[in-house]
């Protein structure tokens, strides 16, 4: 079965991080640059292309009218150990990417693609590491990047402390989830880290906070079998369509 949508790839060459990012962009099938479109900004985008079927959910969302018009982006890593750098909150390439994303991404898709351009009209999406990368970057930056993604995110005390930091989080919208099974997860430096705790700690927080806030404790791993089985329900929850 083909695609109904379309890819294209924009290359960005940027000064932030000194090397050609590609930029996989995903319109839906009846694509008109007459219409305005969210933006759903994958991290590990490769990973959620493939292994969360983001261009298929796509196709079948979008068909069954179960979400408004969405274009979906992904951004990749090249191995793990840069994955690290630009994710992780001590990265050393962590500020460096957060300003490729606000400076370099975001007007580049602004200029090519009808989005909404303001907060709510972006959605930043990760997986574990690239989860806390999209919090701790809309809580930053929330007229830039409005709702939130974030499956399994790796939490800790310096990220608590950041999300606490910030005086006013009501414009953002997250969605959340954390296996009930992720006690023991094997990070890229090869620690083992307890990831259910932290994020049920940040759910007490954040579920206090003047903010629009969805949390699921699913039953699962810190895998892609998880994330790829809570995904559909992420977008239909974050790009629902308003009747």
């Amino acid at each position: 079965m083909g695609r109904k949508g379309k890819f294209q790839n924009f290359t960005i060459s940027s000064q932030y991080l000194n090397e050609d990012m590609t930029i996989k962009v995903y319109t839906p099938e009846n694509y008109s640059p007459l219409y305005k479109y969210h933006f759903c900004i994958m991290q590990d985008g490769d990973d959620y292309f493939q292994m969360g079927r983001a261009a298929t959910l796509s196709d079948k969302l979008h068909s069954d009218r179960e979400i408004e018009n969405t274009i979906f982006i992904g951004i990749h890593y090249n191995d793990k150990y840069d994955r690290q750098d630009k994710y992780h909150p001590d990265g050393k390439k962590q500020g460096d990417y957060v300003n490729f994303l606000v400076r370099e991404v975001v007007p580049l898709l602004d200029e090519e693609l009808p989005g909404f351009s303001i907060g709510k009209g972006r959605t930043l999406v990760g997986d574990s590491l690239a989860g806390t990368l999209a919090l701790m970057t809309a809580a930053r930056f929330p007229n830039i990047f409005g709702n939130v993604i974030m499956q399994s995110p790796y939490i800790d005390e310096h990220v608590l402390e950041y999300i606490q930091s910030i005086n006013d989080l009501s414009n953002l919208t997250i969605y959340h989830t954390i296996g009930n099974q992720e006690t023991d997860v094997k990070t890229t430096d090869a620690a083992r880290k307890n990831f259910l705790k932290p994020n049920l700690e940040l759910r007490q927080y954040l579920d206090k906070q003047p903010l629009s806030y969805v949390f699921y404790e699913l039953e699962g791993d810190h895998t892609w079998g998880s994330w790829q089985k809570d995904f559909p329900n992420a977008l239909k929850t974050m790009f629902a369509k308003e009747d």
